[in-house]
């Protein structure tokens, strides 16, 4: 996952100093808010000449085609057009190359992308006040997240505002491709150390399990007594997750079927593949995860284990079923 940091957060620093400080701790974007502000190109234009990493530029304005000139003349790598200001569709021109992205705020639906998908590549999601630095992450946004990458799986995410390092954590988890930071970087004694804490494991613990994770409705259930073997197969293919949970009447959890567990059951049962019985594809005890559990606690638990974890279930105090978090973004960036 990216950073990208925002240069306006520092506003007491010289420009040259902000830019060469990010590359001597491995930022990986300069993230440039223009709220209605042509000048801001100048500023592009000076971070080019002191530092080489990729500009990731925010407009908000409702005529953002007053910038389409000096998007050609002075390019940038990402510019991002806030949706909620405009006054109407927003077409862009060919001669402008730059990765083209929709920032909404937590209250637009994500249904606002549908009329750009053909011509955008990302989406940014405003955690916080578009424009403002320093505001709270708001939770609904893991939500918004999820909902965004299902109805748009090829599209990149990414979210600006109050990212922290147990937030980045979180969304690195989900699957983000890049978040912008500011406050959490210039405000911290150290950037060096901000900048690790943004792209490591460590760091104070606020949020639980159940505010990020998977909801059932999100997830494949199947329950006892009522699924065959082919049900399995339907649903592990129709969800694409590689399990099914499996619960009582009342929701409680009574396993997981994996697609470890359907392979080792085809090899048992190779003679005689229409009788598998489905007790013998269920995992009666699986590691699971407490929805209450804040995410210093899940990572703690998770590697007190003596086999890798793709994916958990989440269960409340009585055993009954609330979702649950898979882990594939995160290996796969890690």
């Amino acid at each position: 996952m990216k950073i990208s940091a925002s240069i306006y957060a520092r506003p007491d620093a010289e420009l040259k100093d902000i830019v060469r400080e990010l590359d001597e701790h491995g930022i990986d974007m300069y993230h440039v808010d223009c709220n209605d502000d042509p000048t801001v190109f100048k500023d592009i234009q000076h971070i080019r000449e002191f530092g080489n990493k990729q500009v990731d530029l925010h407009i908000i304005s409702n005529q953002p085609e007053q910038y389409f000139p000096l998007l050609h003349s002075t390019p940038v790598d990402y510019v991002t057009f806030q949706y909620e200001p405009l006054k109407k569709h927003l077409e862009i021109p060919q001669n402008i190359n730059a990765k083209l992205g929709l920032a909404i705020t937590s209250d637009t639906d994500i249904g606002v992308f549908e009329a750009y998908k053909d011509r955008f590549d990302f989406v940014l999601i405003m955690a916080t006040t578009p424009g403002k630095s320093g505001g709270s992450f708001n939770a609904v946004n893991f939500k918004k997240v999820r909902a965004f990458a299902r109805r748009f799986p090829n599209k990149k995410i990414h979210v600006d505002g109050g990212v922290n390092a147990e937030i980045s954590f979180i969304l690195r988890n989900m699957g983000v491709s890049a978040v912008v930071s500011g406050s959490y970087l210039f405000k911290s004694d150290y950037l060096g150390a901000a900048m690790l804490n943004l792209k490591g494991d460590r760091f104070e613990s606020k949020y639980q399990v159940r505010d990020f994770m998977l909801s059932n409705g999100e997830i494949p259930i199947l329950q006892t007594g009522q699924f065959s073997f082919l049900d399995v197969l339907q649903t592990i293919e129709r969800y694409n997750m590689g399990f099914v949970m499996v619960v009582d009447a009342n929701m409680q959890l009574k396993g997981i079927i994996t697609n470890a567990d359907i392979r080792k059951a085809l090899i048992r049962h190779i003679d005689n593949l229409n009788n598998i019985p489905i007790k013998s594809i269920i995992n009666p005890n699986p590691f699971s995860l407490q929805a209450e559990a804040s995410v210093n606690e899940m990572l703690k638990s998770i590697k007190s284990q003596k086999f890798p974890i793709n994916y958990a279930p989440v269960v409340d105090t009585n055993n009954v079923l609330q979702g649950a978090v898979t882990f594939f973004n995160l290996i796969k960036g890690e």
